[in-house]
């Protein structure tokens, strides 16, 4: 466990997926639905085992024997391995076993020679990823911050953010210096590909209310793709942003002048907010959302993204 970073309460329940680990598909962890005709949504969890919201969302809908009206669902539990060294006493030391699953959605990484338990499993994926039309990436956060969906810099991941409706913070961005994330794989950017994804931070890891964004998330992106049934009066107003300067530690002695939480708006340019060693980390506009602080980030790791609102 990081001895830099405080202990969080842990008020869920890991669920318990060992009906769920066989799948039906042939990769562990992974089922899939047919109902004729549509688009191929896929629901992706666990792509850090220690994030277990969408892992409960996703087991609550087996467990409920979901089935598609249209179209292919398919339902993901992507790093079981990781997720089985959860422990709720040391909750931030399963994120991943070698490396980080979010980080490698490159196909020169995805082809090339380097092995890792991470990269097994998302090698094993990638046939899957690579048949998706619409792909909803489900995730928590660390600190306490609103609710968003991260739509990536593609038009069409910002129709997707749109359709699905929630969160009501949209913010685009480009990903972070350490690898590109699932939603940032080459399909799902590419103008000239239609299938879109979006990844939603629903909120902190381990609570209640997480899981309940979680499941909004997930049913309205289903609706919207008329795989269940339309509810009279879905949708909310959406706040859109867009990421101007995502700003990665130097040093181990990043710091912010403050315990900042997600989501504050520091109203004018050039106001100090943090130090990364001696170098002094100002707003680079007035109304500069802060977006997911890292109060004790890791050098080379993303501390902040500051993102003006459009």
């Amino acid at each position: 466990m990081d001895p830099n970073i405080p202990y969080f309460a842990v008020d869920l329940a890991a669920p318990d997926l060992s009906v769920w680990r066989r799948g039906n598909t042939g990769t562990e962890g992974v089922w899939s639905f047919s109902a004729g005709p549509g688009p191929h949504a896929v629901l992706v969890s666990l792509l850090h085992g220690n994030e277990i919201a969408g892992a409960i969302v996703l087991a609550a809908l087996l467990a409920a024997g979901v089935r598609p009206a249209r179209g292919r669902l398919t339902l993901v539990f992507a790093n079981l391995a990781a997720f089985d060294q959860f422990d709720p006493a040391q909750p931030t030391a399963s994120r991943f076993l070698d490396e980080d699953l979010n980080r490698l959605w490159d196909p020169a990484v995805l082809d090339g020679p380097r092995i890792s338990h991470e990269l097994g499993r998302a090698r094993a994926l990638r046939p899957l990823i690579d048949s998706a039309d619409v792909l909803l990436d489900l995730h928590s956060m660390l600190w306490p911050s609103d609710a968003l969906i991260l739509c990536g810099p593609s038009a069409k991941g910002r129709a997707l953010a749109a359709a699905v409706g929630r969160p009501d913070l949209v913010v685009a961005d480009s990903g972070h210096q350490t690898g590109p994330r699932l939603i940032d794989y080459e399909r799902f950017v590419d103008p000239a590909q239609s299938c879109a994804a979006c990844l939603v931070e629903a909120g902190q890891h381990w609570q209640p209310g997480t899981v309940q964004v979680t499941r909004g998330c997930v049913d309205a992106l289903l609706r919207h793709l008329a795989m269940v049934p339309a509810v009279a009066g879905d949708g909310a107003g959406q706040r859109w942003a867009e990421v101007t300067l995502a700003v990665t530690a130097a040093t181990a002695g990043f710091a912010f002048v403050q315990p900042f939480r997600g989501g504050e708006v520091i109203a004018k340019r050039h106001t100090l907010i943090a130090l990364d060693g001696t170098t002094e980390i100002r707003t680079p506009h007035d109304d500069c959302l802060l977006v997911m602080p890292s109060l004790r980030p890791s050098r080379g790791h993303t501390a902040v993204r500051l993102a003006r609102f459009v």
